[in-house]
């Protein structure tokens, strides 16, 4: 799955002169996270919506009415915008951009084709990936295996197992634990199982009794069959 399926395309972009409460305005009235800082075709910059209301309550705080002043009409993007900010390309893969994320601690990524920039990336599409991914719309029951070794056939002994009790997975991947860091890709992982089932204790029963131990289920409710 790659950025450009998932980024939110032609992105609202300003200039450096642009006055931060026109930014903010900006921001506010279209319900964005963030807004490139483009000139010349070139990404100079990026400010943020967190980055935006943190400055504004500073300055509210503050209580002097020359710098509320000196906020509203005369500071300007190229004064408080992020220069040189992280980006991706929108074609790399989803699990880059998180994996780039998480190392550096950023929310909002622009989004390159080349030199250009094409989308802007945050928060809510990496949500709406993952929303994806674990089939949240779909109302997928499922199950989280307690952390096993990968060996050859491993996870189609699972599907096997899953689809002999009545539920053929939709969805089936090991996940890194949180406490991995070192890169061994033979360390045990957990398995997260999905799939549609109005039984999952039969599920649950199936695994276990094949020597893979259930750490987490979830049943979701199924909608009623036609008469």
């Amino acid at each position: 799955m790659l950025v450009r399926n998932y980024m939110h395309p032609h992105p609202l972009t300003i200039d450096s002169d642009t006055l931060v409460s026109e930014a903010k305005r900006l921001i506010s009235e279209n319900n964005l996270h963030a807004l490139p800082v483009v000139e010349n075709g070139r990404l100079r910059g990026l400010v943020t919506r967190a980055g935006l209301l943190r400055m504004g309550q500073f300055v509210l705080r503050t209580q002097d009415s020359d710098e509320f002043n000196f906020f509203v009409t005369r500071l300007q993007v190229k004064d408080v915008m992020l220069r040189s900010p992280a980006t991706v390309q929108a074609s790399d893969t989803m699990e880059h951009c998180l994996l780039k994320g998480q190392e550096l601690g950023v929310a909002q990524f622009p989004v390159m084709d080349g030199d250009q920039v094409v989308g802007v990336i945050s928060a809510n599409e990496i949500f709406q990936y993952a929303a994806r991914c674990l089939g949240a719309r779909e109302r997928r029951s499922g199950v989280t295996l307690a952390p096993l070794r990968m060996g050859t056939g491993t996870l189609v002994r699972i599907a096997q197992i899953c689809e002999s009790a009545g539920a053929p997975p939709q969805a089936i991947y090991p996940v890194g634990r949180r406490d991995e860091g070192n890169g061994n890709c033979d360390a045990a992982r957990p398995v997260i199982v999905r799939f549609h089932t109005r039984d999952i204790s039969a599920v649950i029963a199936a695994l276990e009794a094949a020597g893979y131990p259930v750490d987490e289920a979830v049943q979701s409710e199924l909608p009623a069959m036609a008469a």
